[in-house]
Protein backbone atom coordinates (compact mmCIF):
# COMPACT_ATOMS: atom_id res chain seq x y z
CA UNK A 1 0.00 0.00 0.00
CA UNK A 2 2.67 2.53 0.98
CA UNK A 3 4.53 1.61 -2.24
CA UNK A 4 1.30 2.47 -4.10
CA UNK A 5 1.41 5.94 -2.35
CA UNK A 6 5.02 6.85 -3.39
CA UNK A 7 4.35 5.15 -6.60
CA UNK A 8 1.02 7.50 -7.61
CA UNK A 9 2.93 10.68 -5.60
CA UNK A 10 6.17 10.65 -8.20
CA UNK A 11 3.88 9.99 -10.92
CA UNK A 12 2.12 13.51 -10.11
CA UNK A 13 5.72 15.04 -9.50
CA UNK A 14 6.53 13.69 -13.13
CA UNK A 15 3.34 14.80 -14.31
CA UNK A 16 3.79 18.21 -13.11
CA UNK A 17 7.61 19.04 -14.01
CA UNK A 18 6.49 17.61 -17.40
CA UNK A 19 3.70 20.17 -17.73
CA UNK A 20 6.19 22.86 -16.53
CA UNK A 21 8.71 21.86 -18.83
CA UNK A 22 6.61 21.18 -22.58
CA UNK A 23 3.55 23.45 -21.60
CA UNK A 24 4.34 26.03 -19.39
CA UNK A 25 5.22 29.82 -20.69
CA UNK A 26 8.55 30.00 -18.87
CA UNK A 27 9.76 26.09 -21.09
CA UNK A 28 9.98 24.86 -24.27
CA UNK A 29 7.93 26.78 -25.85
CA UNK A 30 9.84 29.88 -24.92
CA UNK A 31 13.26 28.80 -25.73
CA UNK A 32 11.88 28.00 -29.15
CA UNK A 33 10.49 31.44 -29.47
CA UNK A 34 14.08 32.38 -28.65
CA UNK A 35 16.03 30.71 -30.61
CA UNK A 36 14.18 32.05 -33.95
CA UNK A 37 14.72 35.45 -32.19
CA UNK A 38 18.30 34.49 -31.91
CA UNK A 39 18.33 33.74 -35.48
CA UNK A 40 16.23 36.25 -37.19
CA UNK A 41 18.30 38.79 -35.47
CA UNK A 42 21.94 37.06 -36.23
CA UNK A 43 20.51 37.30 -40.28
CA UNK A 44 19.97 40.68 -39.79
CA UNK A 45 23.38 41.46 -38.33
CA UNK A 46 25.29 39.34 -40.99
CA UNK A 47 23.24 42.10 -43.50
CA UNK A 48 24.42 45.25 -41.20
CA UNK A 49 27.92 43.98 -40.93
CA UNK A 50 28.65 43.70 -44.34
CA UNK A 51 26.97 47.32 -45.20
CA UNK A 52 28.93 48.28 -42.64
CA UNK A 53 31.95 46.62 -44.34
CA UNK A 54 30.92 47.98 -47.63
CA UNK A 55 30.91 52.21 -45.85
CA UNK A 56 33.99 51.34 -44.41
CA UNK A 57 35.97 50.75 -47.89
CA UNK A 58 34.15 53.64 -49.39
CA UNK A 59 35.24 55.85 -46.47
CA UNK A 60 38.67 54.21 -46.61
CA UNK A 61 39.17 54.46 -50.58
CA UNK A 62 37.66 58.34 -50.00
CA UNK A 63 40.06 58.95 -47.55
CA UNK A 64 43.18 58.08 -49.61
CA UNK A 65 42.41 57.26 -53.01
CA UNK A 66 42.09 60.30 -55.65
CA UNK A 67 40.04 58.10 -58.38
CA UNK A 68 36.99 57.28 -55.82
CA UNK A 69 37.01 61.17 -54.81
CA UNK A 70 37.18 61.79 -58.76
CA UNK A 71 34.98 59.30 -59.73
CA UNK A 72 31.89 60.38 -57.46
CA UNK A 73 32.72 64.34 -58.37
CA UNK A 74 32.02 62.58 -61.68
CA UNK A 75 28.76 60.97 -60.91
CA UNK A 76 27.33 62.83 -58.68
CA UNK A 77 28.68 66.72 -59.01
CA UNK A 78 28.77 66.40 -62.93
CA UNK A 79 32.56 67.72 -62.89
CA UNK A 80 34.78 67.22 -65.30
CA UNK A 81 38.67 67.39 -65.70
CA UNK A 82 40.63 70.76 -66.92
CA UNK A 83 41.69 69.04 -70.23
CA UNK A 84 38.56 67.22 -70.91
CA UNK A 85 35.50 68.23 -73.19
CA UNK A 86 31.77 67.35 -72.17
CA UNK A 87 30.11 65.59 -75.26
CA UNK A 88 26.25 64.32 -74.64
CA UNK A 89 25.61 61.87 -76.94
CA UNK A 90 21.18 61.64 -77.60
CA UNK A 91 19.60 58.87 -79.19
CA UNK A 92 17.94 59.47 -82.57
CA UNK A 93 14.28 59.10 -81.32
CA UNK A 94 14.57 61.14 -78.56
CA UNK A 95 16.64 63.92 -80.28
CA UNK A 96 12.97 64.97 -82.17
CA UNK A 97 11.20 64.54 -78.57
CA UNK A 98 12.38 68.02 -77.32
CA UNK A 99 11.29 70.03 -80.20
CA UNK A 100 7.62 69.07 -80.11
CA UNK A 101 7.29 70.01 -77.22
CA UNK A 102 8.43 73.62 -78.20
CA UNK A 103 6.37 73.38 -80.80
CA UNK A 104 3.16 72.41 -78.76
CA UNK A 105 3.89 74.65 -75.88
CA UNK A 106 4.24 77.57 -78.37
CA UNK A 107 0.70 77.94 -79.06
CA UNK A 108 -0.36 77.83 -75.75
CA UNK A 109 1.84 80.39 -74.19
CA UNK A 110 0.79 82.49 -77.64
CA UNK A 111 -2.81 82.21 -75.75
CA UNK A 112 -2.31 83.19 -72.83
Amino acid sequence: MMIRIVAGTLLVALLALQFRLWLSGSGMREVWRLEQAIATQQHENDGLEARNRALAAEVRDLKDGHAALEGRARTDLGMIGANETFYQVVPPEMSNAPAAQVSERTPQADRR
